[in-house]
């Protein structure tokens, strides 16, 4: 059984994630901060899925790992504003 963990943002992810995961913790981190959002007090939550790791930000944005292609994937939540085009 693996116990999963939380950090903050800009902190160091743990030893124990794959190294692509972590390179996509930064990737996410450093959109963050070139789009200027707002992150004080955000952390990170990791948590094991079968023995993989699964890594999510306050935020909503989740990162999975998959083990067969060595590969993380990110899925961000995408907050759209209703526009005059939109059906009601």
């Amino acid at each position: 059984m693996q116990l999963g963990t939380r950090w903050g943002i800009g902190e160091t992810p743990p030893a124990t994630l794959p190294e692509v995961v972590t390179y996509a913790v930064s990737t996410v981190e450093d959109e963050l901060t070139a789009t200027d959002v707002e992150t004080d007090g955000w952390r990170w939550t990791l948590t094991w899925l079968e023995g993989k790791p699964v890594v999510e930000l306050d935020d909503g944005t989740v990162i999975r790992y998959n083990e067969a292609e060595d590969s993380a994937t990110i899925t961000q939540v995408v907050e759209t504003e209703p526009s005059d085009y939109d059906e009601v």
